[in-house]
């Protein structure tokens, strides 16, 4: 009888052992993200920090002793590509990949999205792998090769973060998605299943247009740009027959242009002016300025919201940053709330053109121009668009009769 009571007994316990070990191997998964997740923004926030720190310093040695720093250029360069590739990788993580197509946010059933979400991980997934076997086969090559980048550091070591960093995406691209872990297994396997079938296949012409189809669906289904960039430029060298390390090296040396690390750093900048009390004292003094000019409101709208953009490069942080402030100043102007929102957004976008936006910079890095000549050839178009913005907003007011503001010297002047 005891032993049948210690066999019940243990059969009995059995299930609770069970679901502990699994509520801990829970909590252990949890800790081991948390920890990995804040290694990360950590090791991205150093790199940014060192990017800041190395040309000041450059400029504080030259100024001072008549020293510069060995290869200072040349390590701010591929500190830029690390963040690029870090970048990537907290952009997945935080499901923030910009798409070019909603699909998945449309009011679609839920199944219908769960679908599309899985087939685009997979997609997504398929093409990180690819893009991460490129590097591997360039990191190799380099390897070999034996550069040397300042203090002795092997160069492969750095672009060690291409293969890194797609490694990285391409696992969050299915890790993120919805369901239970074998489900996001398999669809893992699919997606390497999709790769070992383009190894086999090789260019050939059905598995050309097989690639096109299955690229120009996951795109509508809301493929990341990346991926869809990213599949594009497999397929135009898979169809050439030219090696995918090739894609690595065209990545490598785009992202370690000498002009590339003003992005992330004007990136920066503009970040620190959104989070400061910059946009109150910029629409203060933009307003005690322009204040009291008819459609004053509106002028300063436009130039608050072009010279903040001009600095962050993104309207959307200008919207975030600005719209607070300025929608109540238009609405108790006289505006009405549609008005004001359509003046607030589209001002936002109005600086993309002015001296030292990023997307200048960024297309005389892709067209290899050089980027005076850019910021020359943005002014005008720039100059028009807020004027005619501007110009918009004079008329409206006049047309609504709105009250003009006096001008206070002693504000503007303080």
């Amino acid at each position: 009888m005891s032993s049948i009571s210690m066999v019940g007994e243990a059969s009995a316990l059995t299930p609770l052992s069970d679901s502990g070990n699994h509520a801990a191997r829970g909590i252990w998964l949890a800790k081991f993200r948390h920890r990995l997740h804040r290694m990360e923004d950590g090791l991205i926030a150093v790199v940014l920090m060192a990017m800041v720190v190395l040309p000041l310093a450059e400029i504080l040695l030259r100024s001072t002793l008549r020293v510069g720093i060995a290869s200072n250029a040349i390590i701010v360069q591929h500190l830029t590509l690390i963040v690029g590739m870090l970048g990537g990788a907290i952009a997945a993580r935080e499901s923030r990949l910009l798409a070019l197509f909603g699909f998945q946010e449309s009011r679609s059933a839920e199944q219908a999205r769960g679908a599309a979400r899985a087939f685009t991980g997979v997609a997504a997934a398929s093409i990180s792998l690819l893009l991460a076997v490129a590097g591997f086969q360039f990191v190799r090559v380099e390897r070999l090769a034996g550069g040397t980048l300042a203090g002795g550091i092997p160069r492969w070591v750095i672009e060690t973060a291409l293969p890194a960093g797609f490694c990285a995406i391409a696992a969050r691209a299915i890790v993120r998605l919805e369901g239970r872990p074998a489900m996001r297994g398999l669809l893992l396997a699919g997606a390497a299943g999709l790769v070992a079938l383009a190894a086999w296949l090789g260019p050939s012409p059905i598995a050309l247009v097989l690639g096109v189809v299955l690229l120009a669906a996951s795109t509508l289904l809301g493929l990341p740009a990346f991926a869809v960039l990213g599949g594009v430029s497999l397929l135009s060298f898979w169809s050439l027959g030219q090696p995918l390390a090739s894609i690595a090296v065209s990545h490598y040396s785009l992202a370690t242009n000498p002009m590339l690390p003003s992005i992330p750093l004007f990136t920066l900048a503009g970040y620190f002016l959104a989070e400061s009390r910059a946009p109150h004292r910029l629409v203060r003094v933009f307003y005690a300025m322009f204040g009291s000019m008819r459609g004053g409101p509106a002028v300063v709208t436009v130039l608050v919201c072009a010279f903040f953009t001009s600095f962050t490069g993104a309207s959307g942080v200008t919207i975030l940053a600005l719209g607070g402030l300025l929608m109540p100043v238009l609405l108790e102007s006289g505006y009405s709330e549609k008005d004001a929102l359509g003046l607030v957004t589209g001002a936002g976008a109005l600086g993309i053109l002015l001296p030292p936006c990023l997307p200048l910079i960024l297309y005389a890095i892709v067209a290899r121009i050089p980027v005076q000549q850019m910021f020359l050839a943005g002014l005008l178009p720039a100059c028009l668009l807020m004027a005619a913005t501007a110009g918009w907003g004079i008329l409206r007011g006049r047309k609504l009769n709105l009250p003009r503001r006096p001008f206070v010297w002693r504000e503007a002047r303080e």
